[in-house]
């Protein structure tokens, strides 16, 4: 079995081709491919690469399903006696990607 431990806009996954990730949303410029260059590892069968950051040559491929945002999530703040309370929804945009490929070398 093949997969690779990526870097995502700060976050590392752990992918194999055919799997379906939740990445932070991607600035894609109309296309619905993109390529993962930083990849930390990548495990093959029996032979493992680890970089030193990055594994030199290594890429991950992947294709652009969608984007969204996910559930909303309330904060709320409040401060005992003084009347202060605060209500807030965030809804953090994603992109979800469905890994092609893992390229080593060339």
């Amino acid at each position: 079995m093949m997969y690779a431990i990526i870097d995502a806009a700060g976050f590392q996954l752990k992918v194999a081709p055919g799997d379906t990730v939740k990445v932070q949303k991607l600035k894609s410029s109309g296309d619905s491919n993109v390529t993962f260059t930083k990849v930390l590892m990548v495990s093959k069968d029996d032979t493992t690469m680890v970089g030193s950051p990055y594994v030199k040559n290594a890429s991950v491929k992947a294709e652009i399903l969608k984007e969204d945002k996910a559930r909303k999530v309330m904060i709320f703040k409040k401060k005992p006696r003084k009347g202060h309370k605060k209500l807030r929804g965030h809804r953090q945009p994603y992109s979800l990607v469905k890994i092609q490929d893992i390229v080593v070398g060339g």
